[in-house]
């Protein structure tokens, strides 16, 4: 009898052909396309679980997903043995066994995303940044992402649909920073709502351009309404960066 094992997968991909992580019907999806090589490379269709469900378009620079499977494929095989069924733009970064008890989601302790905007446009990656022509007062969104820090309620930032009982989030890091010509979002807590991350990148450039104040930005953040929000920042500039757990 072959002894069940729990895989982990550190996954880098390009959100830009894909309807998001979750599989969804007659949609081409990040978690239908692994599911459909760990078919094809085991004869078996396991449960596929997630650290954070990215939405369409969104990148992933090291997304972690685990499974449990009993099969005799040296878990060592499992990298090449899916990139060579995936498609390009999904790639397997490492694969590794860990304890059985392990689970993507519920043990992650942070995620840390990073949002990219671009001073100038590119035919080469003009979808994997927002290319943003507004000229951004940087003074305003450094005070911003310092507001961000710390624990809130994200109503505001969060798509009506997907509230839940409980919207606080709790902020690690919060900064902007610029590197090769690029204005770059870092942030880093222990959960995000739905579109979080994107709703709060639009309502700071909206403050950096001008076409708000510091004053509105936290009345927002008070009153928790999201139609209150005129813009969200495009999927295309969005990369989940990091998952961290209390081992590592």
């Amino acid at each position: 009898m072959v002894k069940e094992k729990n895989i982990r997968l550190t996954i880098e991909y390009d959100g830009t052909k894909y309807a998001g992580w979750q599989v969804q019907p007659r949609q081409k999806t990040i978690q239908g396309e692994i599911e459909s090589a760990l078919q094809k490379l085991t004869g078996q269709k396991p449960i596929l679980y997630v650290a954070g469900r990215t939405d369409a378009g969104v990148h992933a620079l090291a997304q972690v997903a685990n499974f449990r499977i009993a099969h005799r494929l040296p878990v060592k095989k499992y990298r090449d043995g899916l990139n060579f069924y995936l498609p390009d733009d999904i790639l397997i970064c490492e694969a590794g066994e860990v304890a059985p008890e392990f689970h993507s989601r519920y043990d992650a302790a942070f995620r840390s995303y990073r949002y990219q905007i671009a001073r100038r446009r590119s035919a080469l990656y003009r979808l994997r940044r927002w290319e943003c022509s507004y000229d951004l007062n940087r003074i305003e969104l450094d005070r911003a992402a310092e507001y961000v820090r710390g624990e809130h309620d994200f109503s505001a930032f969060c798509v009506i649909s997907s509230q839940k009982e409980d919207n606080r989030c709790l902020v690690y890091e919060s900064r902007w920073r610029e590197e090769n010509g690029l204005l770059i979002y870092d942030i880093t807590a222990n959960r995000f709502l739905h579109s979080m991350i994107r709703s709060l990148v639009g309502l700071m450039v909206d403050l950096g351009r001008g076409a708000i104040d510091m004053k509105t930005f936290k009345q927002i953040f008070a009153d928790g309404d999201h139609t209150a929000l005129k813009h969200v920042a495009p999927a295309r500039g969005l990369y989940l960066a990091a998952i961290g757990y209390e081992e590592e």
